[in-house]
């Protein structure tokens, strides 16, 4: 019978355990850090197909898990900062993204070059592979807008404008729609998948 109450007394630890550790990693992952997978180029090459990164849940403010409805505001998303949000179209995906327009910023684009309030911006991160010019009316990759980004709303762009789908061709992101701010590369492989890229582990994400 004592035996019997130590293996239950044990069993007991072992559920405690498991289930402090379950909500513990929930915590996390609604309020701290979240982990990402890289599943296409269009940040590239800031972002591989393969990268592994983390995401700071909290750097933007404290959202209600679930509905992802803010309820304390930190800081508002900077221009350049890479962030995951809820993909307007289906809202069952996250995409990955670069901030270029802001609330109020008038944003144009002429044969693949970014205006911000009527003045170029020098657009560091911008990777080209297609010297191809398309018009705007036509396809609005390399002549976009003018459009004004409305309040509570931000313009993104993937590093790869050749080859990204993103603000151009679905609108803005919505402020709560934000998931977090990406900050680092803690793992990376390419296909095949034995294949690591150690040079690109713990590359903090500019």
């Amino acid at each position: 019978m004592e035996r019997v109450k130590k293996q239950k007394a044990k069993l007991r630890e072992w559920a405690e355990s498991i289930l402090v550790a379950i909500l513990l990693a929930l915590f996390i992952r609604s309020f701290i850090v979240q982990a990402f997978k890289i599943p296409s180029g269009s940040m590239t090459p800031t972002l591989l197909v393969g990268d592994h990164i983390l995401v700071c849940k909290f750097i933007y403010g404290i959202k209600i898990p679930f509905i992802n409805k803010t309820i304390v505001e930190f800081k508002d998303p900077q221009r350049e900062d890479v962030i995951v949000f809820i993909y307007p179209v289906d809202r069952s995906k996250d995409f990955i993204k670069r901030v270029i327009g802001l609330p109020g910023d008038k944003i144009e684009i002429r044969n693949k070059k970014v205006f911000i309030n009527d003045k170029p911006y020098p657009d560091p991160h911008a990777y080209f592979t297609d010297e191809r010019i398309y018009p705007g009316d036509v396809f609005p990759r390399d002549n976009f807008g003018p459009v004004i980004v409305p309040p509570h709303k931000y313009f993104v762009l993937g590093d790869n404008r050749d080859s990204s789908h993103d603000s151009r061709f679905w609108g803005f992101v919505d402020r709560d729609d934000i998931l977090g701010k990406a900050f680092i590369i803690y793992w990376s492989w390419e296909r095949p998948f034995y294949n690591i890229r150690w040079s690109r582990i713990g590359k903090i994400i500019h």
